[in-house]
């Protein structure tokens, strides 16, 4: 099994010792989005992703490159199921357009896929600093949990009048 293309040749995990199966870790319980406890873990794999891309920028591996991936290896790398990774790569690379002073809108528009691109022409260091401050503001930013259970459901419409 080869590395994951966003894990240098010198971070490369020590080769397993004996085949063990490890359960998936659990998906959110319904729609992830109405899950506190799942978003948390979102959150919280947001920023080990934020903290691998920046170690792993040193090592010529450009910052597209080093998000990329983050789905096919969320299970083990970031305690997520696999399907959710691509949502930890968006909003990683929407926290660090961000960082660079931009609207990043939508986690999936153009701003930022231009934005990633042009990132990636600054020196190394000034794309740390980027990443570095995308973890904090997404740190700062983090979901805030209500102190008594979930969310309440919004309100049904009232019948009456139409359209």
């Amino acid at each position: 099994m080869s590395p994951p293309r966003w894990f240098p040749s010198h971070r490369r995990p020590p080769p397993p010792t004996a085949a063990v199966h490890v359960p998936p870790p659990p998906g959110p319980n319904g729609f992830w989005l109405t899950d506190p406890d799942f978003r948390d873990r979102l959150h919280s794999a947001t920023l080990t992703l934020l903290d691998i891309v920046e170690d792993c920028l040193n090592d010529d591996v450009p910052l597209t490159e080093l998000l990329d991936g983050a789905r096919d290896h969320a299970e083990h790398m970031l305690g997520i199921p696999s399907s959710y990774g691509i949502l930890v790569e968006a909003e990683a690379a929407a926290q660090i357009v961000q960082a660079a002073g931009l609207d990043a809108g939508s986690p999936f528009g153009l701003v930022i896929a231009q934005g990633l691109t042009g990132i990636e022409q600054l020196p190394v260091e000034q794309q740390q600093q980027l990443v570095r401050a995308a973890a904090r503001r997404s740190a700062i930013t983090a979901p805030s949990r209500p102190a008594s259970g979930p969310a309440a459901p919004p309100p049904r419409p009232t019948p009456g009048r139409s359209r």
